[in-house]
């Protein structure tokens, strides 16, 4: 366990039942960090789908179970692509808790897929826009706060395995993550001299609820049945194992700690060996 007593923490995109950003919030709030459980809260059309979202029940209920069990934890709506969304997410937390000490910056398009030459630039523009431009108001409006508080923090990004890597059909998404392995690297050296760390966190493929949607998604373009397609998976992965949310969260935990105060700038790999494999 890493002693986070005291700390204040936003996980965006953490209102879903079974996510990452779920796994994370949870596992701050056992580390003793108060949390902001952000989310869109509502639906948007193909850019927001009921598959791809935290709902506003969803958010509150995941909340409520958290200061059920004496945690300390408060929910906020917003859309990160509207930077001035993510600036009051900041204010609210600070509001809230009295200060901003870790950002996980984990919203993101996982669902917008397809064929690079049927791509829409609608669809391409969302998720550049959630997964690199969202991550960039959140570094930017975490930042501001952690600098004026003058006690430094711990900023991680959720970014994939296709930050280091490319498979077919998904060209914005994998775009996004690798841009957002650069943004880390800027950000790090940036912030460095207020003691504030970033790093990126590179999972591979974790079968949340999303994640679900996304096996049967490639299953199908493939044409593999949904058994062939995580048998061909777990194949790749030294560890034998596909990943749990639970990896992520402690992998989290350890970057948001102490015992990381000599890591920045890093992009963890998370993966069970399949990304050095």
């Amino acid at each position: 366990m890493y002693n986070l007593g005291g700390k204040v923490a936003i996980i965006t995109g953490s209102g879903r039942r079974k996510g990452l950003g779920e796994a994370m919030a949870r596992r701050l709030a056992a580390e003793g960090c108060a949390v902001v459980i952000h989310d869109i809260g509502r639906t948007k059309g193909e850019i927001a789908p009921e598959h791809g979202v935290g709902q506003a029940a969803e958010m509150e209920a995941i909340a409520k179970e958290l200061t059920d069990g004496g945690a300390k934890a408060a929910t906020f709506q917003g859309d990160m692509l509207v930077e001035k969304d993510v600036e009051n997410m900041v204010a609210f937390a600070v509001e809230k808790f009295g200060r901003l000490d870790i950002l996980v910056n984990n919203a993101g398009i996982g669902y917008l897929f397809g064929p690079l030459i049927e791509m829409t630039q609608d669809h391409w523009d969302a998720v550049l826009g959630v997964n690199l431009r969202g991550c960039f108001f959140g570094i930017k409006h975490a930042a501001k706060q952690m600098i004026k508080q003058g006690t430094g923090g711990s900023i991680v990004n959720i970014a994939s395995q296709a930050a280091k890597g490319g498979s077919a059909r998904t060209a914005a998404y994998t775009s996004s993550k690798h841009g957002l392995v650069g943004l880390t690297r800027v950000a790090a050296t940036e912030l460095a001299p207020h003691q504030i760390r970033v790093n990126a966190l590179c999972p591979n493929h974790v079968t949340t609820g999303l994640g679900a949607w996304q096996n049967d998604y490639m299953s199908k373009s493939r044409g593999l049945t949904m058994d062939q397609y995580l048998d061909d998976r777990r194949s790749k992965i030294p560890l034998g194992r596909l990943g749990y949310v639970e990896d992520t969260a402690k992998a989290c935990a350890f970057l948001c700690s102490d015992e990381a105060s000599y890591v920045t700038g890093e992009a963890m790999n998370v993966s069970g060996g399949e990304q050095y494999h």
